[in-house]
């Protein structure tokens, strides 16, 4: 990733999930809401490490460094490329056991690409998205 894309979005989302998803290994994202977009996005890492125990084993079994893992940076892109409610069959894709997903939606990922190094965002997140390399005033919530 060579230059900042200012019309591109950024998703929140907590350690270790960011890096499982830029591994290959995380290809579903789980949500309360549906996606409608289908784009490439940004992924920004928030300040907190995930405290859900399934966070803990995916740590352990894909060998993940937790003191290694950036936060609070734009660590690189991710396609959405569809979106459904949860299937039992998710749960290995989601790196989550299926009780977390009963009720929610998968948001089907591809083509991670991470940013070396991660990138500092222009503006801080606000939620869930953001645009890092613009103001937000002129977006709408409910184009997302």
């Amino acid at each position: 990733m060579q230059h900042p894309q200012q019309d591109q979005i950024a998703l929140t989302i907590q350690q270790p999930w960011a890096e499982l998803i830029l591994r290959g290994i995380k290809s579903i994202e789980v949500r309360s809401v549906p996606v409608g977009m289908r784009t490439t996005i940004y992924l920004y890492t928030s300040q907190k490490l995930s405290s859900i125990p399934a966070a803990t084993v995916a740590i352990r079994d894909s060998g993940i460094n937790v003191a290694e893992l950036p936060q609070g940076n734009i660590v690189g892109t991710v396609e959405i490329v569809d979106c459904q409610p949860c299937l039992r069959e998710d749960a290995k894709a989601a790196c989550v056991p299926w009780k977390l997903m009963k009720g929610q939606f998968s948001w089907n990922l591809a083509n991670p690409q991470r940013c070396q190094p991660p990138l500092k965002a222009d503006h801080i997140p606000y939620g869930m998205w953001f645009y890092p390399f613009k103001s937000n005033e002129s977006k709408s919530k409910n184009e997302y």
